[in-house]
């Protein structure tokens, strides 16, 4: 073999591997909000209050209509849009009062509220709640919901987010992701999205 075609081919060897370990890198970094441990608990979750080197104080405990929980020593603690970790240190507070440097893990055993659900509504097929998991994309959601409606306006589609308190909407381009294949488009979701498919203007 001449010494050429060696040189293409690591070449090319180099570029393949400089294309995947840029393929590793995420493209588009998540924000700190978008990972599992910002999950907002909500009415009807189980969750695990785990209190390290005390077992008699750990329980696992439903969260109640009112968005309250009661566990032992810790009686009416509201964990309703708490993250678990929130959750977690306002235990540890009062629990200080009784335990010396109490450590508080809280765990979501079943997520059950509508804060753990992604609803697609408009113009699809069937209009729904589904449950959510990590690594939920939109396109898994229109799927799921048997895809668009004939009269839906795909690429006017929209996430409806809430973030601190406060409503942001991200638009989607439906139409672009199902027909085109635009992975941009696939946005990962979150706990509370709605997913939003209009009508077309005729």
């Amino acid at each position: 073999m001449s010494s050429s075609w060696h040189r293409r081919l690591f070449a090319l060897v180099l570029m393949a591997v400089a294309w995947s370990a840029s393929a590793q890198e995420p493209a588009d970094p998540a924000p700190p909000a978008a990972s599992a441990v910002d999950y907002i608990i909500g009415p009807g979750d189980k969750i695990q209050v785990y209190v390290w080197r005390n077992p008699e104080l750990s329980t696992s405990v439903p969260v109640r209509p009112d968005g309250k929980i009661s566990t032992p020593l810790v009686e009416d603690m509201v964990a309703i849009g708490k993250t678990p970790s929130q959750l977690a240190r306002d235990v540890e507070a009062v629990l200080a009062e009784y335990v010396r440097d109490p450590k508080v893990n809280v765990i979501v055993e079943q997520a059950a509220s509508t804060f753990s659900q992604v609803k697609v509504v408009g113009q699809v097929k069937k209009p729904q709640a589904i449950p959510y998991r990590e690594g939920l994309k939109v396109l898994d959601v229109v799927l799921a919901a048997d895809g668009l409606t004939d009269f839906a306006a795909g690429n006017r589609a929209r996430i409806v987010r809430q973030v601190n308190g406060k409503s942001t909407e991200i638009r989607v381009r439906l139409q672009d992701l199902i027909n085109g294949g635009d992975l941009k488009q696939n946005h990962e979701l979150r706990p509370g999205d709605v997913l939003i498919v209009p009508q077309s203007r005729f």
